[in-house]
């Protein structure tokens, strides 16, 4: 079944004389990353877009949600008055499946658990014309791409690894859900014009090394922080060796560095993988418009050119990589690792070893640990640490168990999870005799916060390929290098693994019996959407209120958050994710995992009204209460990692003024300025000092709030003296019209009402 082929044929029929008009604007050859922005304008422009400066509206052609956050977006959509959604969107349930035992047993639990709130998602999506894939079908980012990407297109996805796509030649982006609202009621969407980081392949990976360890490469070079703003847009004749899938890998973990999302383009690899998943008229119709696909010659030629920023990887040098524990960014190459592990003390006995994942779950990954597994067998070795197998779809599933490597993984002791994301972001009720005990983990999945996968502080995570996962696995031991070590099998013998093989596409074909999905209702007007009054997981949503007009004054510092702080510190995941659709009962979570400056503790803040120290939601509660509010002062890239909105909507539902940092992650400021709250940088980063625990704060300037204009903030201390701050902001215009009314959905609902 081809999805949306005439949505696709009418993109493709536009697109050349689109890129000529944008080509003779900007006066030069063009990045693929350009062809596809300036063909994806929501109105022409008789301008070129200043990159990092222009806030451009685009028209994305298609919405992509997981459950646990298209339960807020579907909740903000109901409100703004659409009969039905204005671009083809879809519905994934991936989140909530709880990894514990396997995959049957698994996914039975979580259709009682969540019961209610795939109800609703099946009721909303079936009257608003959303595609629904059930729970089971497999991961949001792998069913997109195995369904819906394609290349040369544009999508929006709330989740911050839908750029997972661009390993199809698609510009997918993660957002908030207030940004799906925005497209899916046919609204512009809008986004700063991206910058442009080139990444140059070349020669061609053997051995043991994979696309993934080009990300992890990458990462270690740009860290979390450096692609901000940009767009990674790798070429080169690496670039078109890899396959489509190892190119979704390397555009998924993108996230991971802070990019807008990243690019490869059009190539044979691609039209393979739309083939093989029986969209040949797809690959087809790309192939005939395949100079639009790619860059203009002439970008090979000089890229330092094109590009804000240039890095270039030979792929014939490339080693596999680990990086961790703790962040993404720390990389390793693998004849570093075992000396990195003993130089810090990080405990070498690996525990468990998980491979899968929206990140690395394709059937060729699958079938290069299976080699590796099979090895093993062979070579009367066993698994020495835990082993889990999570597919990425049902389809990747079904065609790995009948291509015989499910039984191959069974054979060393692994046990296959869910199609559903699990472990990755903290659904694992995972089974240690100590939690507090310092152990060590390694996935193929694309983050290691601390917490992130089993909710243990103690647990050092590291991430690298799914072969060389699979091969730690089969040692027990971080020092190991499989590379150049040997292993002692169950005869006493020394026994060395050799180089994982594999294959990008399954030879007979992928097979599925049901791939998962349900098609919504033709007219979904008389269909009802089920929310219980007295659900402890459903809440219908009330408009946040209208700025008052007036500087702020009085507010309370909330906390003072110390180094790191993402989206898994502002709003936790794992047993958290049961309360996505209920606003007031997911904030009781709001930043208990960030740390307090002060004490060096977390979710420990003062109570200035009382002096004494407790949660920080009680503590902002009372606040509520006595209707003070407050603010939130933060670190570097402050809202790092996930999309989810509900790192914005918590501190905005419970009475959080403004979050002040010394710098955003790129969704998370968008998150915030769309609920209506105040996103401000310190001018002077060290002016982060100044913040006292007892401090009063007012904002100043309001009143003549403006585009590039600096608001002022006033530190009242204990003492009476006080300390004035100048606060940078990125907001234009539209954006300001969001704070004033309260958010952006107050301002769909009125531009609604007016028709």
């Amino acid at each position: 079944m081809v999805f949306d082929l005439d949505l696709i044929k009418k993109v493709y029929a536009a697109m050349p004389e689109k890129v000529a008009e944008a080509r003779k604007l900007v006066g030069r050859p063009l990045t693929l990353a350009e062809k596809i922005l300036y063909s994806h304008l929501f109105v022409p422009t008789e301008k070129a877009h200043e990159r990092g400066v222009d806030y451009v509206d685009f028209t994305p052609d298609r919405v992509a949600m997981q459950d646990a956050t298209a339960q807020m977006a579907l909740l903000q959509f109901m409100t703004c008055g659409r009969a039905k959604v204005a671009v083809p969107s879809t519905v994934h349930c991936d989140h909530l499946i709880q990894a514990k035992t396997g995959a049957q047993e698994d996914l039975k639990t979580a259709n009682e658990v969540n019961k209610e709130v795939y109800e609703f998602l099946a009721s909303i999506s079936n009257k608003y014309g959303i595609g629904f894939w059930k729970p089971g079908a497999g991961i949001i980012h792998q069913v997109v791409l195995e369904n819906y990407a394609f290349p040369g297109g544009m999508m929006i996805g709330t989740d911050s690894h839908t750029p997972n796509a661009g390993g199809l030649g698609m510009i997918a982006i993660g957002v908030g859900g207030a940004d799906a609202v925005d497209v899916m009621a046919g609204l512009p969407w809008e986004l700063k014009m991206p910058k442009l980081i080139g990444v140059k392949l070349t020669g061609k990976m053997s051995g043991w090394t994979s696309s993934k360890d080009v990300i992890l490469k990458v990462a270690g070079i740009l860290t979390v922080k450096g692609g901000t703003g940009a767009i990674v847009e790798y070429f080169g004749e690496g670039a078109d060796s890899l396959s489509a899938t190892g190119k979704a890998t390397i555009c998924n973990m993108g996230a991971e560095i802070g990019a807008t999302c990243s690019l490869f383009a059009y190539d044979e690899k691609m039209a393979a993988y739309l083939t093989a998943t029986g969209r040949e008229e797809v690959a087809y119709a790309a192939t005939q418009i395949k100079e639009y696909l790619r860059p203009d010659e002439e970008i090979y030629t000089d890229p330092a050119k094109y590009y804000d920023q240039v890095i270039e990887i030979n792929l014939d040098e490339l080693e596999p990589y680990v990086n961790g524990p703790f962040t993404p960014d720390l990389a390793w190459p693998i004849s570093k690792f075992a000396e990195a592990v003993k130089a810090n003390d990080w405990p070498a006995r690996l525990e468990v070893a998980l491979i899968g994942s929206c990140t690395n779950s394709s059937y060729e990954d699958i079938s290069r640990s299976a080699s590796l597994a099979k090895q093993a067998v062979d070579k009367k070795l066993k698994a020495k640490a835990e082993f889990t197998i999570t597919p990425g779809s049902e389809v990747v599933r079904f065609t790995i168990e009948k291509d015989g490597f499910l039984d191959t993984f069974y054979k060393i002791g692994g046990v296959v999870l869910a199609n559903a994301c699990g472990p990755c972001i903290g659904q694992w009720a995972r089974h240690i005799d100590d939690p507090k005990r310092k152990n060590s983990i390694i996935t193929s999945f694309n983050r290691n916060f601390a917490k992130r996968n089993d909710g243990l502080a103690s647990t050092h995570a590291f991430v690298a390929s799914p072969e060389i996962v699979t091969a730690f696995a089969i040692a027990g031991d971080l020092t190991f290098n499989p590379l150049k070590d040997k292993l002692k099998n169950e005869e006493g013998k020394e026994v060395m693994l050799d180089e994982p093989t594999g294959v990008e596409l399954p030879p007979k074909g992928f097979s599925v019996e049901d791939a998962g999905y349900a098609a919504p209702a033709a007219d979904g007007s008389g269909v009802v959407v089920k929310v219980a009054d007295d659900s402890q997981r459903l809440q219908l949503l009330a408009p946040f209120a209208a700025w008052e007009g007036t500087d702020l004054k009085g507010l309370k510092l909330l906390i003072k958050a110390k180094g790191k702080c993402t989206t898994d510190h502002i709003s936790m995941a794992g047993p958290w994710l049961k309360f996505r659709g209920h606003l007031d009962n997911i904030s009781n979570n709001m930043l208990i995992g960030a740390v307090n400056f002060f004490n060096d503790e977390t979710d420990k803040v003062k109570n200035v009204l009382t002096g004494e120290y407790g949660p920080v939601p009680a503590t902002q509660r009372a606040y509520k209460a006595a209707g003070i509010g407050s603010v939130v002062v933060g670190d570097e890239n402050y809202g790092e990692g996930s999309s989810r909105e509900h790192a914005a909507m918590e501190p905005r539902h419970l009475g959080v003024r403004a979050i002040v940092v010394r710098s955003f992650a790129r969704i998370h400021e968008t998150n915030l300025k769309k609920q209506g709250m105040l996103a401000l940088t310190f001018a002077n980063k060290e002016d982060y000092d100044k913040v006292q625990e007892d401090d009063s704060i007012d904002f100043v300037g309001l009143a003549s709030f403006a585009p590039g204009k600096p608001l002022t903030m006033v530190l009242n201390h204990k003492n009476g003296s006080k300390d004035e701050i100048t606060l940078n902001h990125t907001y234009n215009k539209q954006q300001i019209e969001w704070f004033k009314a309260g958010g952006a959905l107050n301002v769909i609902r009125s531009q609604f009402a007016k028709k």
